[in-house]
């Protein structure tokens, strides 16, 4: 395998555990959308998924909450955001604020947020344009339109 190859892989087993945030969430009854930071070395850090709906918090992405979840670190350069969906403003900027180096995005075909942005920026941007991602955001866009537009700010 080449050098990209390999990245793709372990951008895709990272993904997994996205994914299985953003299940996690969609089963409490929010939106599914998870994340995870992982360090340089592939340590899991931190993983969560969007509670807006469960804490009644708008701030509770599932960025933020991986990025919580993590806990304080020295520093946050050569680490990777792992997360389902393109990241929205809000969160493109806290990536930007600590110098998180890497995002990897399951799809941005239902939302297209920040990353153009964060790659101007020069944050490393893999897109891997996930099925199942782009399923199950389409799925719960089409059957919640109110509350996917609420998280989105429409």
């Amino acid at each position: 395998m080449d050098p990209i190859d390999l990245n793709q892989a372990a951008a895709r087993t990272q993904l997994a555990t996205a994914v299985a945030e953003a299940r996690a969430g969609l089963a409490e009854g929010g939106i599914p959308i998870g994340a995870a930071l992982y360090g340089a070395d592939g340590t899991l850090l931190g993983r969560g998924h969007n509670r807006r709906v469960q804490d009644d918090d708008p701030s509770m992405h599932a960025e933020t909450a991986a990025f919580r979840a993590a806990g304080r670190q020295r520093s946050y350069r050569d680490t990777t955001m792992v997360t389902t969906l393109s990241p929205c403003w809000y969160c493109s900027g806290l990536v930007r604020q600590f110098g998180i180096s890497r995002v990897v995005i399951g799809e941005a075909t239902t939302f297209h947020g920040g990353h153009d942005w964060l790659a101007e920026h020069g944050v490393e941007i893999v897109l891997l344009d996930d099925p199942e991602c782009v399923a199950m955001m389409r799925d719960f866009i089409k059957n919640n339109p109110a509350l996917w537009n609420e998280d989105i700010g429409d």
